[in-house]
């Protein structure tokens, strides 16, 4: 499926650790499951999470894109957790902090899986042009909690502080064709922070959002779906515009405003994504 199609509404970090957890995830709307061996597995349990996440990614998780998250390669658990992941029944593997093109580099000389890259610091904002045009990179994850302590900035509702950041890792991402997903908003139970924070994320043109509890699911889906308005007005776009070119026109006009080729290749992108939203729904 084309990955400007392919929903990554919600994207739900799930502990590689935890078998009931592993077994929840699969009765979860998600579109996506990030499988974590980094942060959200102690230090005594790294070497068995990789058993027991090997074990569950082998009873399938239907069509949800599965990634698994490493450890960095630069610490005593990266090197056997890479090695381990490139024999796991996932979609991809997700590394963290990743700063250049060379950390990419000695990923995909292990594995054949396609690479997403957690994109955390200061440094990565300066080089994401470079880390998205890596021929083996398929996403990036944006990771604002981190990057919010390396800029030494304030929370704000509005993310002021990031939002270079966060607009330079859009702006490579679109420019490469490669898939990106918005940090998490840690704050769980305030629905409606997350809601404002996804209609951010989606106005600026994100693929999804990922999360960090079962609850933000729906918000996230919905927040990320093309809405019934977008749906019948890009069916109308489409029909107008047809309509023209059958007239011998290059442009349609729809509710007063004119229609050409690119609003019609979006139309067709917006209707692509709620079929592709529906096929997941019905699994």
């Amino acid at each position: 499926m084309d990955m400007r199609v392919r929903p990554y509404r919600s994207v739900l970090y799930i502990p590689g650790s935890k078998e009931r957890a592993l077994e929840k995830a699969r009765t979860l709307p998600v579109d996506a499951i990030i499988f974590d061996l980094e942060d959200a597995v102690a230090p005594a349990e790294k070497v068995a999470a990789r058993d027991t996440l090997r074990a569950a990614l082998a009873q399938g998780y239907g069509k949800r894109t599965t990634l698994v998250r490493i450890n960095g390669l630069e610490t005593e658990w990266g090197a056997d957790d890479l090695a381990a992941a490139a024999q796991m029944d996932c979609d991809a593997i997700l590394l963290p902090k990743v700063e250049s093109t060379a950390q990419l580099d000695a990923a995909a000389a292990v594995t054949d899986k396609p690479l997403w890259a957690m994109m955390e610091t200061p440094r990565a904002m300066l080089n994401a042009a470079a880390i998205a045009a890596h021929p083996r990179l398929a996403g990036m994850v944006m990771g604002t909690n981190d990057l919010a302590k390396e800029l030494q900035s304030r929370f704000r509702t509005d993310r002021l502080p990031m939002l270079t950041g966060i607009g330079l890792c859009l702006l490579a991402a679109k420019a490469e064709g490669v898939v990106i997903v918005d940090g998490v908003y840690n704050a769980f139970k305030d629905d409606d922070g997350l809601r404002a924070e996804c209609e951010q994320g989606r106005d600026m043109g994100m693929d999804g959002k990922t999360l960090i509890h079962p609850a933000q699911v729906d918000i996230a889906n919905a927040a990320f779906a093309p809405s019934e308005v977008e749906i019948d007005l890009a069916r109308r776009q489409i029909a107008a515009f047809e309509e023209a070119a059958a007239q011998g026109q290059g442009v349609a006009v729809v509710d007063g405003k004119i229609v050409e080729n690119l609003h019609v290749a979006t139309a067709r992108e917006i209707l692509a994504k709620a079929e592709a939203i529906e096929t997941l729904a019905a699994e």
